[in-house]
This record gives C-alpha cells, sequence and structure tokens, in this order.
C-alpha cells in the first residue's frame, strides 16, 4: 500500500511551509514516527514524523515551498525493513562516488597547470606578483593574453593571493518573515525609544542572599528575567496604554500581561509567550522562561507558544550589548531592552561610588503612547528594580520567593 503524506497545518492562517531539511534520503525505510523532516512556517520549525513504516519516495527538494495539504512524499508500507537497515545499503553508493571523484577533476587540474602567458601578459604578472598557474588563460591552446592578465590584477592595487570566495543561500522562511517583520515595524508604527539606568545593588544582594536556597528548592536559577518580568506586569498596570494594541482605528486595551520572551534559537530570533506573567511568582516566572528556553533551542517551539503576546522584553545583555533601540514586536506597542551590567562610577549621598549599573531602553509607538506615559513606565520599571523588596516583595522577601 502506498501512503501519501501530506503537509499538516502547523497552525491558525499558517498556508504554506518550507522543506528546510529532509533527515532521510530517497529509498531509505523509515518507521513510524520517526522525525524525517524539517519543516519550516513563517513562525517556527517544526519537525515533520513519518505517518506509518515503509520506503519512503520523496516527492520535494529541500528549500521548495508546499502548500498545506500537499503530498510530500509517498511511503511504501507493503515494503519490509532490510536486515541491515537503510544506513547499511547506501554504504556501496558513497563508495562509487568517492572512486570516482579522481578521474573528473585530474583532467582539468592538468590542463590548468600547463598553461602560459604571452610576453606581455607576463610582464604584468610579474609586476603584480602574480602567478600565472592561478588564471585561466582564453587564448589560442589556454595561452594566457594581455587581456587575462590586466582582468586578474586585482582592482585599487589590492595584494593579490588571498581568498574571495563568497557564497549564496536561502533565507528560511522563518528569517524572512522576521525581516518582513521588522521592515513592518519600521514602516507602520511612529517608533521612538526612551533610555534610563538601572542600579542593580539591591537585585545583586537578594541573589547573593537567596539564590543556592532558591535554586535548591525550585530546582531554577533565581535569574535577573524574573525581576524584570514582575517589574514589567505592575508597570503595564499602571500604565495600561503600553499593554494596549492599534486596530484600524481602535484601542485595544489588555487587563493581563502575556509578556513575550526574545530568545535565540538555531533557526533565529524566537519570542515564544509567558501567559498571565501577572499572575506568576518568580519561581513560576524562572521555571516557565527556562521551559520556554529549552523547547526553543531544540527546534520543539510551538505556533501558539509564540502568538498573542502583548508587551516583549529583549534581553541584548547576555552578547554583550551595551546599549540599543529595540524593535517593536508588532501588532504590540512596546518593547524593553536589557542590556549588560557594568560597574561604574555613580552618585550616592553625596559621595562618588561603584555600582553595577544597567542601562534599559524602551521602544514604543508613540500613535498611541505619549511621552508621559513612556518615561513614566521605564522610571515605574527603575524603581521596582532598584527597590524590589518593597515593590516586588511587599517586604518579604523569603515570601515572595517561597523559601
Amino acid at each position: 500500500m502506498i501512503l501519501e503524506m501530506k503537509v499538516p497545518s502547523p497552525g491558525e492562517s499558517i498556508t504554506e511551509v518550507e522543506i528546510a531539511t529532509w533527515l532521510v534520503q530517497d529509498g531509505d525505510y523509515v518507521e513510524k514516527d520517526q522525525a524525517i523532516a524539517e519543516v519550516d512556517s513563517d513562525k517556527a520549525t517544526l519537525e515533520l514524523p513519518a505517518e506509518a513504516s515503509g520506503v519512503i519516495t520523496l516527492k520535494a527538494e529541500e528549500g521548495d515551498a508546499v502548500a498545506v495539504g500537499q503530498v510530500v512524499c509517498l511511503i511504501d508500507t507493503s515494503a519490509a525493513a532490510p536486515a541491515g537497515g537503510a544506513k547499511a545499503e547506501a554504504a556501496p553508493v558513497a563508495e562509487v562516488k568517492k572512486e570516482a571523484a579522481p578521474v573528473a577533476t585530474a583532467p582539468a587540474t592538468a590542463t590548468y597547470a600547463t598553461q602560459t602567458p604571452s610576453p606581455a601578459a607576463r610582464k604584468i604578472l610579474d609586476e603584480k606578483s602574480i602567478n600565472p598557474s592561478s588564471i585561466k588563460g582564453t587564448g589560442k591552446d589556454g595561452r594566457i593574453t594581455k587581456e587575462d592578465a590586466v582582468n586578474a590584477v586585482p582592482s585599487m592595487g589590492t595584494p593579490a593571493g588571498g581568498a574571495r570566495g563568497s557564497e549564496r543561500k536561502k533565507m528560511s522562511m522563518l528569517r524572512r518573515k522576521v525581516a518582513e517583520r521588522l521592515v513592518e515595524a519600521k514602516n507602520t508604527t511612529a517608533m521612538l525609544t526612551t533610555f534610563n539606568e538601572v542600579d542593580m545593588s539591591p537585585i545583586f544582594e537578594l541573589r547573593n542572599q537567596y539564590k543556592e536556597e532558591f535554586k535548591a528548592k525550585h530546582g531554577v536559577g533565581l535569574g535577573f528575567m524574573s525581576f524584570f518580568t514582575k517589574a514589567v506586569t505592575r508597570a503595564l498596570q499602571l500604565y495600561p496604554d503600553v499593554n494596549s494594541m492599534i486596530d484600524g482605528q481602535e484601542q485595544i486595551q489588555y487587563d493581563f500581561c502575556d509578556i513575550s520572551v526574545a530568545v535565540s534559537g538555531p533557526k533565529g530570533l524566537m519570542v515564544p509567550v509567558m501567559r498571565n506573567a501577572e499572575n506568576l511568582s518568580f519561581r513560576g516566572v524562572e521555571a516557565e522562561i527556562k521551559r520556554l528556553a529549552i523547547r526553543a533551542r531544540d527546534g520543539q517551539i510551538t505556533v501558539d507558544e509564540m502568538t498573542g503576546g502583548t508587551f516583549t522584553i529583549s534581553n541584548g545583555g547576555v552578547f554583550g550589548s551595551m546599549l540599543s533601540t529595540p524593535i517593536i514586536n508588532p501588532p504590540q506597542s512596546g518593547i524593553l531592552g536589557m542590556h549588560n551590567i557594568v560597574e561604574r562610577p555613580v552618585v550616592k549621598n553625596g559621595q562618588i561610588v561603584v555600582a553595577p549599573i544597567m542601562f534599559v531602553a524602551l521602544s514604543y509607538d508613540h500613535r498611541i503612547i505619549d511621552g508621559r506615559e513612556s518615561v513614566g513606565f521605564l522610571v515605574a520599571v527603575k524603581e521596582a528594580l532598584e527597590n524590589p523588596t518593597e515593590l516586588l516583595m511587599d517586604n518579604n522577601p523569603k515570601k515572595a520567593l517561597e523559601l
């Protein structure tokens, strides 16, 4: 029996995917539920499992865009599994290719090496210290002409001999979609960015005091993201315009905080969402971020897990960024950029002291968020981070950390 495998729908509104990588070869025997391909949608990379066991025939090439519901391979379910496995059968093919390779390249190399330049061409090549064997002549019997020598001289006196290769490859559907959304955000929003700085000393003290006990009890580390998430959800409740979106001529305000967290995955930037982050504890935020980061890293993140956020937090500090202007993640109206923490001289109580300082940036859509709201929001985040015991923990750190 021949089974036709069709592209399943990876999510609502997705009508097309791209074959990123075939994990099997044409004619291989595959087991049911074995991953046979990775497919890119405009939101995520997903694995395509075999629907039955049998010998597979591929009907699409890597890089092909295929519609949801289109047949991408056939599986002959009546075929028996080979005793030595599919990989064992494929070995002789590799040996044949290995033996054939020198036959194809040897004549070309021999002809290339015997080329000789004309006297005029040799003079040019000698002046520029270019080896004649590195040039393919266009004259009679492969002779290097003066024109060949002139064309071989690097422009503007650049020294010859260095590698000057290039590679052209097609961007994945996910990368193309990210590019489209970034351009859309720049072209369709009135984006501005406001900056501030945060003294991270209070958070350092809390982490140093409780991080070992926190990790021992909950199995996750007490990082900075839980403090920032709690500070952001508090600020969003104080300034609801930042937690809203434009839909045509209407403004949609949300009474919940679904926080998108930008993470770097193997296929590029991904932005999974923490649902109702305003109700999560410190332990809940850290556990959810860890779960989403692992799924993004392993390519298991789903479309549903990356849609519907109301505000985004992006941490460029993990890569060493000092300051940046993050781009809004449409249709959201705001994004907070975190940066690296550096010890800097600051004034406290009239004295110059050294403190761990982080620069933070809020990019916002000025069509819906005014300067008062944007600056007030970022100041509220700063205040919460610089006074976390009172504003984020209700003056009871052990209770807030569930210790």
